[in-house]
């Protein structure tokens, strides 16, 4: 198993110091005249970038004071993005480059030649010097001197009319606007995503038909919230944009999903007390997720039971017209508190409507054994990072939205906020607003 750990790590290093280098190389070797500053400009900011993200993960979970993770997370986060997204920006540029390079040599073609100098007449029995036949070659389209010259001031970058297909003046132009796009668009896609989470989560509204829910609880309405991810870059503003929205949609319940921390109530609790302000009819609900697990979840178990949320561990509370449940992450299996289904759903009456809070999508199979009607998760995010869908989706049975397992719904909330980098690429954040509906109705 050691054997097998190293291996994959000494795979994972590989493709990230390859990867690094041919961001490097594309951006800045290329686009640059031999050594020089901006090359070496260029190394400090990736090396620096990765350095500061280390630093951040390990300041996290080492428990470092609060300020230096607050000082290391920011720029650490989102070199992490930035980094992701300019290697795919740099990787799509390669599509780029040759159809550039093909529009470039097809204009050059064209380009109608410079005019001649008509030659000196040579009067009669006079025989040509050598230098007249033979033109110089030290100006040819080959030679430095040409490819430095200003050339035709129609042409990018002073390119020459006759320069090849491999003029050095061409290529770098190719280099300098692919690698310039390529950054560009690199920069912009973190910019708007993390605009995206900063700005807080957008409501979304579900419907979901409940065969066993009688008609008295028709448009019972349950605010679901996940991942919210209090921590060194999400603080206590965040938390008040989310309890803020929540509390707009005047919800008859809330349920709060999971990881909802990063970190300890000692550095933590202040960022999280917005919270007791959240408010509905039949109150406000936690569950446990995996992130809590790594922050101290006994901790914070009482912690929201002090801000008025009320945990629901491995334990069941019967509403006027449903049972609402909740059981532990998986991740709590570790220190002996994991999801128990039979503690938490054994006893009950199977005729009532059962909704069940569980942070992770793959617990919907023990939910459909107990016979649950709806269970409702984060942890996903979405993906956050596209094209991280694409693994989340590998190992979720749900990536996000409304789903069916037999008789069992299942609904996966993005979630409110974001893990790691403060941004989020095709997968926006979101709180849920449930409407149970009653097939009686």
């Amino acid at each position: 198993m050691a054997v097998v750990f190293v291996l994959i790590a000494l795979l994972v290093l590989a493709v990230l110091v390859t990867g690094n280098w041919y961001v490097w190389r594309r951006l800045f070797r290329d686009t640059t005249r031999g050594p020089g500053a901006l090359r070496r400009a260029g190394a400090v900011v990736i090396v620096g970038g990765w350095a500061l993200t280390i630093g951040a993960l390990v300041a996290e979970r080492a428990g470092a004071p609060f300020w230096l993770q607050q000082t290391l997370a920011w720029p650490g986060f989102l070199w992490l993005a930035l980094a992701l997204y300019l290697v795919l920006a740099v990787l799509a540029g390669e599509l780029v480059r040759p159809v550039l390079r093909r529009v470039l040599e097809r204009r050059a073609r064209r380009t109608v030649p410079v005019r001649e100098q008509a030659p000196t007449p040579i009067p009669a029995g006079t025989a040509p010097s050598p230098a007249a036949e033979a033109p110089d070659s030290s100006d040819g389209p080959d030679s430095p001197d040409a490819a430095e010259s200003p050339g035709d001031p129609g042409a990018p970058n002073g390119l020459t009319d006759s320069a090849g297909p491999t003029d050095p003046s061409r290529r770098l132009f190719v280099s300098r606007v692919v690698g310039g796009a390529a950054a560009a668009a690199a920069v912009a896609t973190v910019g708007y995503g993390t605009y995206g989470v900063l700005s807080g989560p957008k409501v979304k509204r579900v419907t979901v038909p409940l065969a066993k829910l009688p008609r008295a609880a028709h448009g019972y309405r349950i605010a679901v919230v996940s991942d919210i991810h209090l921590g060194p870059v999400l603080g206590r503003g965040f938390a008040q944009k989310v309890v803020d929205t929540i509390n707009a949609t005047q919800p008859d319940l809330i349920a709060v999903v999971g990881d909802l921390v990063d970190g300890s109530v000692k550095d933590l609790g202040p960022a999280a007390a917005p919270l007791a302000q959240l408010t509905a009819r039949h109150g406000s609900f936690f569950v446990t997720g995996n992130h809590e697990y790594f922050s101290g979840a006994e901790q914070w178990v009482e912690e929201v039971r002090r801000l008025g949320l009320r945990p629901l561990e491995n334990a069941r509370t019967e509403l006027p017209h449903f049972d609402l449940a909740g059981v532990n992450d998986l991740a709590g299996e570790d220190e002996g508190q994991g999801p128990d289904f039979a503690r938490a759903l054994g006893d009950r009456d199977r005729t009532r409507a059962c909704v069940l809070l569980a942070h992770q999508p793959v617990q919907i199979h023990e939910a459909v054994d107990h016979g649950v009607d709806l269970q409702l998760s984060g942890h996903t995010h979405g993906g956050q990072l596209w094209p991280g869908n694409l693994v989340a989706a590998s190992a979720n049975p749900t990536l996000a939205g409304l789903d069916r397992y037999g008789d069992t719904q299942l609904y996966v909330s993005r979630g409110a906020g974001a893990w790691g980098p403060p941004t989020r690429v095709g997968a926006p954040s979101d709180i849920t607003v449930i409407e149970l509906a009653s097939r009686q109705a």
